[in-house]
This record gives structure tokens, C-alpha cells and sequence, in this order.
């Protein structure tokens, strides 16, 4: 099915019409419709025209409103604006039509994607997120990136681009040959057969490294020769790369258990660590160094920037490869540029990665442009991301000053909503697995919307107590209004189904909850267009507290107006449904039916 034109496109098109018809010698004027707290919508545009065509604002508005069909009174049975008048310099101040909301909301329905439009041919966009460490556990600084990335490629993906995902995981550097030569000399300290799921992978992975660090610091021998497998490691020596490869996968079963628990598919080909990049980095270094982009200082390759100075105020280079031979950060990431550029025909390379390495990211972004690997067909935008915080407002920690572990806090979250589930699981008749698969859907939900939530350059307070709260800007409560619509869709009788009426008339709650449903499409649009999941969050908890009123003050099962009436408003109720959960489902949450 096409695309569903909003109501407040229909209501720019007609008043553009009209602006033309009055007033030719304007041309293709914007008459800058806005929704208004005066009426459905205010267009403003009169104000500039007045001023290009040395008119009066008032009179030049007065001419506009005369050419627009106004129903009922109109010959045009599809109008859309029901009223409209003139206030202040020239405002128009426009009431959709109740007819017209339900038509459009009817449209919306009567597709499986409520109207939206696919992009098919929108591009191919990379996004580089979720980037665990082999080796190390994730903490809750591992949070932000995964379940904002994640969002942002569902996102993506509903509005019709091609996304590649690419988890750019830490598997490489001098703490590998540390670890490898341990393993040899201990084979027994990592075995698959005890590693059934990711805790004990963690577990093995946690102990080999603890003991490795501390062969590392106490004896002397056994540093020198870890350091000479890191040479072995970097030069492809099929025992170290063996050995490599088996804690390189132990991680991974770890890494996929937590990202299970998220409720995050990461698939094992998008898994692109960086000694992915390996083969590239020496012709990286070449082509930077012929095309003069990097220059040699002090024996390390550089590119230095006029604006990039330290605090004694000399120029901070950004070092692709050190004296010593060396690749730096700065070359595995050029490298993985000219992979996705050249290799996956990337239009848009997305780095959802920490504020901290701004500008780290930066600096690799203009020296990609410099050589040509970005361009004006192929550009790199990174959505920084702020910090996780206590409720003191500190980077969070344990009471201990430990990083909090990723896995105890979705444990605790699952378990604290389990709580809040099981509070109400009397009513509901929920079994104990029925209670902890609602706290799990709940609990995550909950931690990934108050991520969500907030834009991604801000911090955040990681507050469990109000995350898991029915009151106030929770995922719990947006999941409540979406199983509060489901149950009143099964209390309803045979003889009552969501139908709509276009001919009946609305209540103001009717009015507000339909119109902002209308705005569904435009909303998505804005979001996938600068990245920013928190403005769907938004959407989506204004669009439950519109129900939450709708539900108040419009009887729905019980409508007074007889049942076509009922109809009306349970489809209305239905659609709201729909549009939360596909709302949430785009955000990575689960909406359950009952709750």
C-alpha cells in the first residue's frame, strides 16, 4: 500500500494551493504550518510574504483564507479544514475537519505499516556499535552503545535503508600476547567444555586473564616471552593464532548471553573486531604517506590539524603509526573507513561510540576526507553518546568504586519488575515463569528506555527505583497503556469491533489523541533522518498520556452515543495500539498483551 499522506500535509498542500491561487506573484511560497495550541494548526507564513510583496500581512491572509474550501459548507466533500481565521499580523489559525481525522487514521489502519512510507532506495548506511573488549566483562559503560545503536538500525531499517552492522571489538594489542603465552604454558585454564553459557565463559576468561597479569608483573622471562608472541601474533604464526581465536570465541559466547539479555541480535558475521583490519594497515600507512596527507615527525606517521593544539598550545597530531613501527587506533579505524566505503558501498558511516573520543573521530574523519575516502558521496557522522551516571550524579559505580557489571544490572532490573509484575499477578492469573518473562520484558525495557529516553549527548541518572515506576516517563508505563488497550479489546462483545466512523463527531480527547497518532509517520521521519530515538521515546509517551486522558474522559465500551460510537473509539483505541507497539518494537521493547 502507499504511503498515507499526513493531515498536516493535506492541510500545507491546500493552504499552499490557495496561496497561489490569491497571490500568483508569490510563486511557491512556504506558508509555514506548525501545529498551534490556538487550533490543529498555524501558518505564519504571511508575515515574510508581506514583507517580499509590500502588502499587508491581515489582507494578504484575508485573500489566501478566500480560496480555501471549508467544510461543511464547501462544494469539496473531502475537505479537510473545518475552520479557519485570521489573528494577530496575519496568522492562520486552521481546525482539521473530524471527518478528515478519522478518514486519514481509517487510511493508516487499513496498512500493516500504518501508512509509512519505505524508502527503498535510500542508501546503504554502516553503523559501528556495541564494541566489547575480548577478555573483559562488559560494564554499563558498554550500555549506551548497544541499546542506542540498536534503535537507530531498526529505525533505519522500517524507514527503507540498507544498514551493515559492524561491532568493531576490541581483539587486538600487546595484552594478547600476554594472554596467549599464558595459555600455552596452562592449556588447561580455558576449556570450552566448561563454558555452557556466558557467565562461565566470563568466569574462565576472568581468571586465565587475572593470572596471566600476575605471571606478567612478577617474572621477568615470562614477560619477554609474551612479548615476543605478540610478534608472533601480529606475523600470523598458526599456533598463536589458534589460541587466539579459542579465547576470541570464548568471549563471544559471553558477549552474545549479555547482548541476549538486552534483547539485542548480534549476529557472529557483523562481529568485525579490530584484527579485522590487520591486512590493511601497512597500505593504509603507504597511501596517507605518497598522497601527503601524513608526514613523518619524530619517526612516527602524523597528520596534524590547525585547530587539534594541546595545552602548551603546539599542534596534537593524530599518529596512524608510531617510531617504533607500530599502527595506532587512528589506523585499524582508517582502514575500516576504506573497507566500508569501498568494500560495502557505504553512503553513511554512522560511529555510535563515546563523546569522550570526539576528537579522536574527528581528527579520523577529516583525514579520511583530506585523501578522498570520504566524500561528497560518502560521509561519517559519529552519535556521541554522554555518561551513565548514579543517582549522586557520579559516573556509576559499585559501592566498592567498581565499574558496575552490565549482567548484575539487567539481572536487577529483570528482578525488581518481576516484583512490580507479581504485585499484580493475582488479577491476572500469571504463572511464576509467566511473571519472570514479563519482569525480563519489563525490566530491559525499562533500562532501555531510560536510555532512550535522553538525548544521546547528554548523561543520565541510572535510577532503577523510578525506571521501573508505573508514574512519569517509563517504558512500564507506555507497556501499561498498551496492555490497558488490549484488555479492553477482549472485554468487547461479539457485536463490537474497532470500526471507524468518519461521519461522527469527536470529543476534544478524540481530537487530540487522533491527531497526534496522525503524526506517527512524520515523527519517524525526523528520527531516522538526525538519529535521534529520544524524540520517538518522547512521541510515544506523549501518545500514551493522550490515551491515558482518552481513556478518562471518552467510555469506550460503555459510549453513550450508541455502537457506532463504540466502534469509533475502540478503533481508535487500536491504533494507538498498534502505533505504541511498533513505536516500541523500533526502540527494541517488548510490549506485553497483558500486564
Amino acid at each position: 500500500m502507499a504511503s498515507v499522506p499526513s493531515l498536516a500535509a493535506s492541510v500545507h498542500q491546500r493552504v499552499a494551493d490557495a496561496l497561489m491561487a490569491a497571490l500568483p506573484e508569490a510563486g511557491s511560497a512556504d506558508p509555514l504550518l506548525r501545529r498551534s495550541d490556538r487550533a490543529d494548526f498555524q501558518a505564519n507564513g504571511m508575515l515574510a510574504l508581506a514583507k517580499q510583496l509590500k502588502g499587508n500581512p491581515r489582507e494578504l491572509a484575508a485573500q489566501v483564507v478566500e480560496r480555501l474550501p471549508v467544510a461543511p459548507t464547501s462544494a469539496d466533500p473531502d475537505s479537510v479544514i473545518a475552520d479557519i481565521e485570521v489573528s494577530g499580523p496575519g496568522f492562520l489559525n486552521i481546525t482539521v475537519a473530524d471527518s478528515a481525522i478519522t478518514a486519514t487514521l481509517a487510511a493508516r489502519a487499513a496498512d500493516d505499516r500504518l501508512g509509512i512510507p519505505f524508502a527503498a532506495d535510500a542508501g546503504t548506511t554502516v553503523i559501528d556499535y556495541a564494541q566489547p573488549n575480548v577478555a573483559k566483562e562488559m560494564h554499563v559503560g558498554h550500555l549506551r552503545s548497544a541499546v542506542i545503536g540498536d534503535a537507530v538500525v531498526r529505525i533505519l531499517e522500517f524507514s527503507g535503508e540498507k544498514v551493515v552492522r559492524r561491532h568493531h571489538i576490541g581483539d587486538w594489542g600487546t595484552q594478547f600476547g600476554m594472554l596467549i603465552q599464558y595459555l600455552i604454558e596452562h592449556p588447561h585454564e580455558l576449556d570450552h567444555k566448561d563454558a555452557a553459557s556466558g557467565e562461565e565463559a566470563m568466569s574462565n576468561l576472568n581468571r586465565l586473564y587475572k593470572a596471566a597479569r600476575a605471571l606478567f608483573d612478577a617474572d621477568p622471562e615470562f614477560k619477554e616471552r609474551s612479548r615476543r608472541r605478540v610478534v608472533d601474533l601480529q606475523a600470523g604464526d598458526e599456533e598463536t593464532i589458534a589460541l587466539w581465536r579459542k579465547f576470541v570465541d570464548e568471549s563471544k559466547i559471553y558477549f552474545y548471553s549479555v547482548f541476549d539479555k538486552l534483547d539485542i541480535e548480534v549476529h557472529d558475521p557483523d562481529v568485525v573486531g579490530e584484527s579485522g583490519y590487520n591486512d590493511m594497515l601497512a597500505e593504509t600507512c603507504r597511501l596517507l604517506e605518497e598522497s601527503g596527507v601524513a608526514v613523518r615527525s619524530e619517526g612516527a606517521l602524523c597528520v596534524f590539524f590547525d585547530d587539534v593544539k594541546g595545552p602548551d598550545g603546539n599542534p596534537v597530531p593524530l599518529i596512524v603509526q608510531k617510531s617504533d613501527g607500530g599502527f595506532g587506533y587512528a589506523a585499524t579505524d582508517l582502514s575500516a573507513i576504506r573497507d566500508r566505503v569501498g568494500n560495502l558501498q557505504a553512503d553513511t558511516l554512522l560511529y555510535v561510540v563515546d563523546a569522550r573520543q570526539s576528537l579522536h573521530f574527528k581528527m579520523v574523519f577529516e583525514t579520511a576526507r583530506r585523501i578522498g575516502w570520504l566524500n561528497e558521496k560518502s560521509h561519517a557522522v559519529q552519535l556521541a553518546f554522554g555518561t551513565v551516571l548514579g543517582k549522586d550524579g557520579k559516573p556509576f559505580k559499585t559501592r566498592e568504586g567498581e565499574t558496575v557489571r552490565l549482567e548484575d544490572l539487567l539481572d536487577e532490573a529483570s528482578e525488581r519488575a518481576a516484583a512490580v509484575v507479581r504485585e499484580k499477578s493475582e488479577k491476572l492469573g500469571l504463572t511464576e515463569a509467566e511473571i519472570a518473562e514479563r519482569g525480563a520484558q519489563v525490566g530491559i525495557g525499562a533500562v532501555k528506555y531510560a536510555d532512550l529516553s535522553t538525548s544521546a549527548s547528554r548523561d543520565y541518572k541510572f535510577d532503577l527505583d523510578q525506571m521501573v515506576s508505573l508514574n512519569g516517563d517509563t517504558s512500564v508505563y507506555l507497556q501499561y497503556a498498551y496492555a490497558r488497550i488490549q484488555s479492553i479489546l477482549r472485554r468487547a462483545d461479539e457485536t463490537q469491533r474497532p470500526l471507524a466512523h468518519p461521519e461522527l463527531p469527536l470529543a476534544p480527547a478524540e481530537r487530540a489523541l487522533g491527531l497526534h497518532v496522525d503524526q506517527f509517520a512524520e515523527t519517524l521521519a525526523e528520527v531516522a533522518g538526525s538519529y535521534e530515538p529520544h524524540k520517538l521515546a518522547a512521541y510515544l509517551y506523549q501518545l500514551a498520556s493522550l490515551f491515558t486522558t482518552f481513556y478518562d474522559q471518552c467510555p469506550v465500551l460503555k459510549a453513550e452515543g450508541g455502537p457506532a460510537e463504540v466502534e469509533n473509539r475502540l478503533f481508535l483505541s487500536d491504533l494507538t495500539a498498534r502505533t505504541l507497539k511498533q513505536g516500541m518494537s523500533l526502540l527494541g521493547i517488548r510490549t506485553p498483551e497483558r500486564l
